[in-house]
């Protein structure tokens, strides 16, 4: 397959190696806003430069991977559809419901494949625990505990684009809530606080996020997260149930020190540093995955809809923060339906 490859940024560079690694891509064509770059990532993994997304476009690719600025990413979704090229693409699909919308309706009015990069959903831990809880082996469920912290904050001129710490990171702890447990999120109640940099609280966002979540059948979850983990990067979820408690995310890298006498009483030496190395499996995993889609092989493990139902939540727990009172998820969803998700987003 010939794969067109849109943004060489971070993650760009590593899909594009991923990618060129892969058995069944025969070229990986790069295009960028800054054309530079796109020439050094292809010529680091032996593909080709396009000289613009018009051009790659226009070399009719077998599908494409989107890993540009998330404020493209909604027109390069249609783009595709309408093109009836099958598409991969990092979250979000846009920052906001009418664009996310907008962008799903040109997908399922193509009838086109798109494949959201929830990378999580393809770790080895996070499966495990999906089969556990489905397989009743910790019994009735009913606590969920979700942890995501960054090392160190973004730079300031991300933070007004990333559309905060609930759409921008939390997300993937909505998404993988709902993956692992199957059941949906039906209220939130959120806060958030800026204790770092002023430029968070300039942007309306916050550097430290807490939400409790109620999911149906009466199960609680707890989900934070903090652009400030100076131990390093830590993402985990526990999972408590009648018979049994497990975890994900817990092992040797893990930036986590015990204060028990027992316990070692340090920091693992070589603490997950970022996203990158600890979910490098999932990660290509997940394009794999998306390769075999294109190929009529499977399934899509993760359509369009479900970056909207995550959406939806991220949504409801931004309003909570901002009015300071608890949320249903339905609430956002109706204004969906409505056609009116003007007032969702202040």
């Amino acid at each position: 397959m010939r794969i067109g490859l849109i943004g060489a940024g971070r993650i760009g560079s590593f899909h594009a190696a991923t990618l060129a690694a892969h058995e069944d891509v025969d070229e990986v064509t790069v295009a960028d806003t800054e054309a530079v770059r796109a020439r050094q990532v292809a010529a680091s993994v032996g593909g080709r430069a396009a000289l613009s997304v018009d051009a790659l476009f226009d070399s009719a690719p077998d599908a494409v991977v989107i890993t540009s600025a998330t404020a493209s990413h909604a027109a390069l979704i249609t783009r595709a559809a309408r093109a009836g090229v099958p598409a991969f693409c990092e979250k979000p699909v846009a920052l906001d419901l009418a664009g996310t919308v907008a962008a799903l309706d040109a997908v399922e009015a193509a009838g086109a494949v798109l494949q959201i990069g929830f990378q999580r959903r393809f770790d080895a831990g996070y499966r495990a625990a999906r089969e556990a809880v489905r397989a009743g082996r910790v019994g009735r469920l009913h606590t969920v505990r979700t942890v995501t912290s960054d090392p160190a904050p973004p730079p300031a001129a991300y933070v007004p684009l990333s559309g905060g710490l609930y759409r921008d990171c939390l997300i993937h702890d909505f998404d993988v809530l709902r993956w692992v447990t199957g059941r949906e999120i039906t209220e939130v109640y959120a806060a958030g606080a800026n204790g770092g940099d002023d430029f968070f609280r300039a942007a309306g966002d916050a550097d430290t996020a807490a939400a409790l979540l109620t999911l149906e059948g009466g199960v609680l979850a707890t989900a934070t997260a903090t652009r400030y983990h100076g131990a390093g990067y830590d993402v985990r979820m526990e999972l408590a149930g009648t018979d049994d408690q497990i975890a994900v995310g817990v092992g040797p890298r893990t930036p986590l020190r015990s204060m028990e006498p027992v316990a070692v009483a340090a920091l693992p030496t070589a603490p997950w540093p970022g996203f990158l190395d600890r979910f490098a499996a999932a990660y290509r995993a997940e394009l794999a995955a998306f390769l075999r889609v294109v190929r009529g092989l499977e399934p899509n493990p993760c359509e369009g809809r479900e970056a909207l139902r995550a959406l939806l939540v991220a949504e409801a727990c931004e309003v909570s923060r901002r009015e300071r009172r608890p949320v249903t998820v339905a609430d956002v969803g109706m204004r969906v339906r409505e056609g009116d998700v003007s007032g969702v987003v202040a």
